[in-house]
């Protein structure tokens, strides 16, 4: 008997990560533009949920966002994530947005978990150390950098300091449902050949994101992200 429960064990987590790895291949193949594409279409589906609010208040205060179309986790107890995603650097000052730069999410987790699932994500990034640790290069997640679900609600209240505990703030989409979504463990590194697809050579992080998000490619995220901002009562670059 035990062996037989062993032997449907296996046989569970090969499939679970047969289906992972068809998942994380197809997901990893996404051009540039796509991923552009998907980070806005994530964009459009948060901003029309209720408690969207407290998100703008926090854009309009941001270093930066990275937004993640779709992290895939997988696993049966000992469970595998996975994604791909694009980060912006914000002026809080004068609401000039820089990048992009493209970023992958890897990462193990631990406990009663089973099958696949696909969350979209974005990061909050709300402090100058935070933003620094996606220019440097890699990073952990709740480790390196403090990270933690992001309030929900219509709008911040007055004296909440957003400054003092996260270096950013995460909110997910799954299943149409909108909620804060907390993150510990995960590494983040730059997708070095979705930068060079999108930049057309190599270069650092840092590099890319010194630079105005002015390309028509990235316009229409800029543009979305910029409406997100003015309803948190933040300036836009004009």
């Amino acid at each position: 008997m035990k062996k037989k429960a062993a032997c449907n064990m296996l046989a569970c987590l090969s499939v679970i990560f047969l289906l992972a790895g068809l998942v994380f291949g197809a997901e990893a193949s996404t051009v540039p533009e796509t991923r552009i594409e998907d980070a806005l279409k994530v964009l459009q589906e948060m901003s029309v949920q209720e408690d969207c609010g407290k998100m703008s208040d926090l854009l309009a205060r941001a270093k930066g966002v990275a937004i993640f179309p779709s992290v895939v986790k997988a696993g049966l107890m000992l469970g595998a994530r996975h994604g791909k995603g694009v980060v912006l650097k914000r002026d809080s000052a004068t609401g000039q947005w820089y990048g992009p730069s493209f970023v992958e999410m890897t990462g193990l987790s631990y406990g009663l978990q089973i099958g696949v699932q696909s969350t979209a994500l974005v990061l909050v990034i709300t402090n100058e150390r935070g933003m620094k640790s996606f220019e440097e290069g890699s990073f952990t997640l709740g480790g390196d950098l403090t990270v933690a679900a992001g309030p929900l609600g219509r709008h911040l209240e007055a004296g909440t300091d957003i400054e003092l505990k996260a270096a950013i703030y995460s909110y997910s989409m799954s299943k149409g449902a909108f909620i804060g979504f907390s993150l510990e463990g995960a590494k983040v590194n730059p997708d070095e050949a979705t930068n060079e697809l999108y930049w057309k050579r190599s270069a650092s992080s840092t590099e890319f994101l010194q630079r105005k998000a002015t390309d028509s490619r990235i316009r229409t995220l800029i543009r979305e992200l910029n409406a997100l901002v003015l309803r948190g009562g933040g300036k836009t670059s004009v």
